[in-house]
């Protein structure tokens, strides 16, 4: 059939994760059973099991499951994203359900998904009208990442769109897959469970209180006056945390139930967790199948499902899933808690061999809609769908072709006074003048451009010198930033931000510099101003001016203001961390703002300079924090939108995206490699150097590669096709960066693992 042919060609591998048998649990017999109806349905495809693990070590789990992750450990999350990244698989088919994943509202599984680049989808087995603040968050984060959900009942859908937003595009309705048995007279079975001669209903499940068999106990006196040979039949374990609780103090209460109703000899329990064939057997060998549920908003029944598609008689509460399955007449449904109710319906169908196996067919013939090969085959036409929507993206290489530092595109934005803000297209904007942020960032530039003439270098460095020495307002002890086209200034003093990034400049340039006179000048600047960092409150100052100070002491071993500066903001910047730092939130700020790279940048570099492992490690876990939250779902560079800043812990939201964070990942990775020598923070600068080049959430290149120039930024329509000085300087300090980085790569690794 066409489908078989599409699977073969194009989708033969796919992840499979969600509980697993021999885990006693119905979502575990639901994967193993997905699992197995993939296999008999596409045997040619490759399907590897991920297993949840909630007691590792204590499952004999079978050779299909390609690796167990235990469930509060996060980095066996990562590691098994980092597997089936490198397994070859086109999709991921996740099963998902509250209480199975680690972390809170089971957030783990998220940082799973974040670091895969193939589709996701995603069935929901649990969608709640009414979340908590972290089961939405959690929900939100799958809903972003999947290119298609299945929901098992058409309520599911509503509530997804109502309640959490979700485009009706991407959700399929695929029912709960049931087993594909003969329809069969209950008589043929019940010697097999020592049931000859009676009636049976029965219910089956885990036990647990929400199940309501009370209510079918309390039904029992009226039920056995009208048929006295009646039985009960209670089957399946107690929920393993019920046990875990309080043992069987449930199962014996409704024992005792039983017995003071007078009617302990026509119930039965039955406590086994049962193989998948048995369990089907039991089901078969009833005459009546029973759904007492107290929870009016279940959306899901694996036990109900199961039981119509073996064509039983069904008498349910008028859940959600049940007022689905069974409309139409293919059920009888009863009120909550309704005793009597289900006594009378269930005596009406013991009583009457024709009606029960009319609606016994009934429902045999709504399950044949329902059975394993039907859900399989529907849910492959959507993985089919969603891989053939996906966009073309550019392949993905360890190799970038790193673009030979420019100097043109500065140059057009500057004139005698320094670097003009903003442009029109590529035309510099006179309106808005010059800021000192462009200048210091140009001047850093000039010290990192190995290729450019020494005459041009010269007068550009002279002329961004002479812009931040003007800036500079001794009454007040702060560099200016605002310069109108006019060269007045637009304030006495700039953004604490403004004064950290010149004094990181200052020392970078003295460190740096290829002519003595002009490291002499950026020292003799640094040593009259760099004292007002100490008077500085922004993290984002501090860790400019730490930026700064590392340099100076690479140039001036035991420089004690550069020292000072290092000490001090890094202990500051420790204690904002520890402050707000949360299990999911390993970060400075209860928010995420601009230039987030620069903090981890700025301790690595610091612990490196005073020799103090604890903070290299504060900015390698901090770094690798920001890194995933700046990766897409597809495995690119992602920078935070411009949308997402001042959002308390909060994940990031994609636009707008600046290429200010990109260049900030690269030097930051930069250090991190210099700190530990892992080739892994090589490739993650490749990544984010990428995004300049068009491995980004819209595949476009932001960089000009004929003329140095560089587009502001990603927008959810397209580019912001304005070339400021920020993202022109952004892209060329990228360019030097990645460089130099390459290089010392390939000093050490030889020449394959070179950027071309």
């Amino acid at each position: 059939m066409a489908l078989a042919t599409e699977v073969g060609s194009g989708i033969d591998h796919i992840a499979l994760i969600g509980n697993f048998l021999p885990r006693k649990c119905g979502l575990a017999t639901y994967t193993t059973d997905t699992f197995t109806a993939l296999k008999d349905r596409f045997p040619e495809m490759q399907v590897d099991v991920y297993a949840m693990d909630d007691h590792p070590g204590r499952y004999d789990y079978p050779s299909e499951v390609t690796m167990s992750i235990p469930d509060k450990d996060r980095t066996a999350y990562l590691s098994a994203a980092r597997a089936i990244e490198a397994s070859g698989a086109k999709a991921i088919w996740l099963q998902h359900e509250y209480g199975i994943f680690g972390g809170a509202a089971g957030e783990l599984i998220l940082s799973l998904l974040d670091r895969v680049s193939i589709p996701v989808i995603v069935t929901l087995h649990t969608i709640l009208e009414k979340p908590s603040a972290d089961e939405r968050r959690v929900m939100e984060g799958l809903l972003r990442r999947a290119s298609r959900v299945i929901v098992m009942a058409e309520r599911g859908r509503e509530i997804l769109e109502r309640v959490y937003g979700a485009s009706g595009r991407l959700i399929v309705m695929i029912p709960h897959g049931v087993p594909d048995r003969a329809l069969v007279d209950p008589e043929t079975l019940k010697s097999k469970f020592g049931w000859e001669g009676r009636k049976v209903v029965l219910t089956f499940g885990l036990l647990a209180p929400n199940k309501g068999i009370e209510t079918l106990i309390e039904a029992m006196p009226a039920i056995v006056a009208e048929h006295p040979d009646v039985l009960y039949a209670v089957l399946g374990a107690t929920h393993p945390n019920l046990v875990a609780h309080e043992g069987e103090k449930y199962r014996d209460r409704l024992k005792t139930l039983a017995a003071n109703l007078g009617v302990g000899a026509n119930v039965e329990f039955i406590d086994q967790f049962l193989e998948h064939e048995e369990l089907i057997d039991y089901l078969q060998g009833a005459d009546i199948y029973a759904t007492p549920y107290n929870n009016p908003a279940q959306i899901t029944s694996g036990t109900l499902s199961y039981a119509v598609g073996v064509g039983k008689a069904v008498v349910s509460t008028p859940y959600v899933h049940a007022t689905e399955i069974l409309a139409d007449g293919h059920g009888v449904l009863v009120d909550f808690g309704d005793s009597a109710a289900f006594a009378r319906e269930i005596n009406l169908l013991l009583g009457s061999d024709r009606n029960r196996q009319r609606l016994s067919q009934r429902a045999y013939d709504r399950g044949r809609t329902m059975i394993w090969p039907v859900l399989v085959e529907t849910a492959m036409r959507e993985i089919v769908g969603m891989i053939a929507s996906k966009p073309r993206r550019l392949p993905k290489s360890n190799t970038v072709a790193v673009l030979k530092p420019d100097f043109s595109a500065v140059e057009r934005m500057s004139d005698s006074t320094g670097m003009l803000q903003h442009s029109i297209y590529s035309i510099p904007d006179r309106r808005h003048g010059y800021c000192i942020d462009d200048n210091v960032r140009a001047l850093m530039l000039l010290t990192r451009m190995d290729d450019l003439d020494e005459v041009t270098r010269d007068k550009w460095m002279t002329i961004y010198q002479s812009f931040i020495q003007y800036a500079w307002n001794p009454d007040v002890r702060r560099f200016r930033n605002f310069m109108n086209f006019d060269r007045t200034w637009c304030e006495e003093f700039g953004s604490e931000d403004s004064n950290g990034r010149t004094l990181w400049s200052l020392g970078v340039t003295a460190r740096d510099a290829k002519q003595a006179k002009h490291r002499d000048w950026a020292m003799s600047m640094f040593d009259m101003t760099a004292s007002l960092a100490l008077d500085l409150g922004s993290p984002r100052a501090h860790a400019f001016c730490m930026l700064g100070a590392a340099a100076v002491l690479d140039a001036h071993p035991g420089h004690v203001m550069a020292q000072q500066i290092l000490a001090r903001f890094s202990d500051e910047l420790l204690a904002l961390l520890a402050e707000a730092r949360r299990p999911e939130w390993e970060w400075f700020e209860i928010v995420l703002a601009y230039d987030n790279a620069r903090l981890p940048e700025a301790m690595i570099r610091a612990g490196t300079a005073l020799k103090r492992a604890d903070l290299v490690k504060s900015g390698l876990d901090t770094l690798d924090w920001i890194i995933a939250k700046q990766t897409s779902p597809e495995g690119r560079f992602r920078a935070v939108g411009t949308e997402s800043f001042g959002r308390v812990y909060a994940d990031p939201l994609p636009f707008d995206q600046q290429p200010l964070e990109a260049q900030a990942t690269v030097d930051a990775c930069v250090a991190a490699y210099d700190a530990t020598a892992d080739v892994r923070w090589f490739d993650e600068a490749n990544r984010a150097y990428l995004w300049y080049l068009g491995q980004n959430d819209l595949d476009m290149p932001l960089a000009t590669m004929s003329d140095g120039g560089c587009f502001d930024g990603l927008m959810p329509t397209g580019l912001n096709r304005n070339q400021g000085a920020e993202s022109i300087l952004a892209l060329q300090l990228a360019s030097c960066a990645i460089s130099g980085l390459s290089k010392r790569v390939e000093s050490v690794a030889g020449p394959s693992s070179a950027v071309a």
